[in-house]
């Protein structure tokens, strides 16, 4: 357990035992939620605070579970602050608190083209970084220019998008850095053209997932040459139920909390499918939404 005697004194906010916010809505909460007011602060924090403690940094929640224990250690959760949009000719910078939907909406009111796939994607521009988020044909890797981080230790670095490494659902740098922001590419559009684009997608989403229902995204990647939801249905998950953790009836990859789902429900229902699909395929289905404990 911390004492608050190993806390460095900040201009932002620690909350102890700590809400976490997340789409499953489950009941777990941090230890310490910490919540820098500025870079400067965030920098001063992690400059200063013992390496011994666990340090961990949460987005929008849109696609974790809580573990029912709890966050030990400290949670970072960045503030609006760092969530400022601004665009030049052919590129925008998004702070990584920016929500993935604002920034699509951003696009649509300046009539700027190639991120509306972003309107499909639950949750904040830095967790997209970290996790090369997509849909519909369209990732961070394919836009990103370059990215603001700082590591662990408080210090600051340009990543261009080259050193990333990105690759499907990930890239090699995102569990050593925490991302500030990130400058994507874009094109001249019109703000009739790229709203149309993003009621497409929103309509597919709709149709083709539980979007209303307390859920995390899509679960598990995408194997190789196949699709996981297919796999899901193959072994007779689809509507499969432990407690009020269900596997949704209208897309099998994903995830929902009928209820009162507890984080174990989540899990133990998800590595069933998981083992189930193994035995069936020799296919090892890898987690997409992250577990925090």
């Amino acid at each position: 357990m911390i004492d608050k005697s190993q806390l460095p004194t900040v201009a932002g906010e620690y909350r102890f035992n700590a809400k976490i916010n997340n789409w499953f809505d489950l009941k777990g909460k941090a230890e310490i939620l910490f919540r820098p007011k500025n870079i400067e602060d965030l920098i001063y924090f992690l400059q200063n605070i013992s390496p011994e403690i666990n340090i961990q940094i949460i987005g929008a929640g849109s696609n974790v579970i809580i573990a029912d224990e709890g966050v030990k250690g400290i949670l970072i959760k960045l503030p609006a602050s760092f969530s400022e949009i601004k665009h030049e000719e052919d590129f925008i910078n998004i702070g990584s608190a920016s929500l993935c939907v604002n920034v699509a909406q951003y696009c649509k009111n300046f009539g700027l083209g190639g991120l509306e796939f972003l309107s499909g994607i639950p949750g904040s521009i830095g967790g997209a970084i970290a996790m090369n988020a997509g849909c519909y044909g369209g990732e961070v890797s394919q836009n990103l220019i370059s990215a603001t981080a700082i590591d662990y230790n408080g210090n600051f670095y340009e990543i261009k998008n080259q050193d990333f490494g990105f690759f499907y659902r990930g890239n090699k740098l995102a569990k050593k850095y925490i991302f500030i922001d990130g400058k994507f590419k874009i094109n001249k559009s019109n703000s009739q053209e790229v709203a149309n684009k993003i009621l497409e997608l929103q309509k597919n989403r709709e149709i083709s997932q539980p979007i209303r229902a307390k859920t995390g995204g899509s679960t598990f990647k995408n194997p190789l040459n196949n699709k996981a939801w297919e796999l899901i249905d193959a072994i007779g998950f689809r509507g499969k139920s432990i407690g009020d953790a269900q596997i949704s009836q209208k897309h099998c990859n994903f995830l929902i909390n009928n209820g009162n789902a507890s984080a174990q429900d989540l899990i133990t229902l998800g590595e069933e499918a998981r083992k189930k699909v193994f035995k069936k395929f020799k296919i090892n289905l890898e987690w997409e939404i992250k577990i925090l404990k």
